[in-house]
């Protein structure tokens, strides 16, 4: 007898199940079973579909497969983040990362394998973008990170942040079917406001989330509002300069009422000077905004190094002075290289063993 090709069952929508039941002469609420055991109950298994008859087990696993990711690597740091190096069913590796604090316990997701942008102080960026993540495995690295804050925190998961690998609006429509399913009562019922997105900002794609009438926050790693700058910092700016990030805000603020975050990282000898704090407070009044000004961590002996604590007060002086709302975030994680811009796949290169 010929084998059947397995498909990856989790690609298939509720209907699509239910299709699949009906044609094999099965109940068609069956569908909707299987369909919980998926996704509400993350099942990595058939067999461990506890109310579907054997027979009807074996039927789904001659046609269908669960392509569920694999916590390969898990390595925790002295203030408690813990990183996941997560294996993906065709070998290939991301990265994940719990972090908690008093008050919240957020996951910070990957939306790609590498990264096809070429910002010069990311560590990720020097990985060759490899593919799209499907919704599944964006979907599984919040469930992992979710029992990891039940079993070593025993408190519940609170935040999602799309900060991890990858340029999260270049798998659009990956990303937003992954947040469906997390927001769905289907699947884990998180509210849409504990979610944000981060983007380098695409314009199109901004615009694009606003017609979409998209429930999450939006944050965009800006770094510098002067275009010279952010095009040495970020090359995508040669091809959305500010001008036209700031048109397409406007367009996002309009249609959603919603603020915007600018995550902004200060550079010693870059953008470390009253100059560029203006310009930023200048950019800041086009939409009602907040800052995230964010601490930097070395990729390497290069160019780029943390800002003095003068110049990260004298920012957040004269944003304060024009009424922006400025925070300054201490890194998370940095003894394991899970703080932002450091997610770079280490493991994979230097095969490190479980801590």
């Amino acid at each position: 007898m010929e084998e059947i090709q397995k498909r990856d069952i989790r690609k298939l929508s509720l209907s699509e199940l239910e299709e699949f039941f009906l044609e094999h002469g099965e109940k068609k609420f069956r569908a909707k079973q299987v369909y919980e055991w998926l996704w509400n109950k993350s099942l990595k298994n058939f067999d461990d579909m506890s109310n579907i008859s054997l027979s009807t087990r074996e039927l789904l696993k001659q046609h269908f497969s669960i392509n569920h990711i694999l916590v390969d690597l898990m390595q925790h740091s002295q203030d408690g983040t813990i990183k996941n190096a997560v294996k993906l069913y065709d070998e290939k590796i991301v990265e994940s990362v719990l972090i908690p604090t008093s008050k919240r316990i957020t996951a910070c997701v990957s939306s790609q394998v590498g990264c096809s942008l070429d910002c010069n102080f990311c560590a990720t960026a020097r990985l060759k973008r490899m593919r799209n993540l499907n919704p599944d495995e964006i979907y599984d690295q919040v469930v992992a990170i979710k029992e990891e804050a039940e079993t070593y925190f025993n408190r519940p998961l609170t935040n999602i942040v799309f900060m991890g690998m990858g340029e999260p609006l270049l798998n659009y429509n990956n990303v937003i079917a992954a947040i469906e399913k997390i927001t769905s009562p289907e699947g884990l019922g998180m509210a849409s406001r504990r979610i944000t997105l981060s983007t380098v900002g695409i314009p199109k794609m901004i615009r694009k989330m606003a017609d979409d009438e998209v429930k999450f926050n939006l944050a965009i790693s800006l770094h510098s509002a002067i275009n010279e700058t952010r095009s040495r910092l970020m090359p995508i700016n040669d091809k959305s300069p500010l001008e036209e990030l700031a048109e397409s805000l406007k367009y996002w603020y309009e249609k959603t009422k919603r603020k915007v975050t600018y995550e902004y990282v200060i550079w010693d000898g870059i953008n470390d000077d009253e100059t560029h704090a203006r310009a930023l407070a200048k950019f800041c009044k086009i939409i009602p905004s907040k800052v995230n000004i964010i601490q930097y961590n070395p990729i390497d002996e290069g160019e780029f190094r943390q800002a003095s604590q003068q110049a990260v007060e004298m920012y957040v002086r004269i944003l304060e002075s024009q009424g922006i709302i400025a925070k300054v975030r201490k890194s998370r994680g940095q003894d394991i290289d899970a703080a932002c811009g450091q997610l770079a796949n280490k493991n994979e290169v230097s095969q490190l063993t479980n801590i």
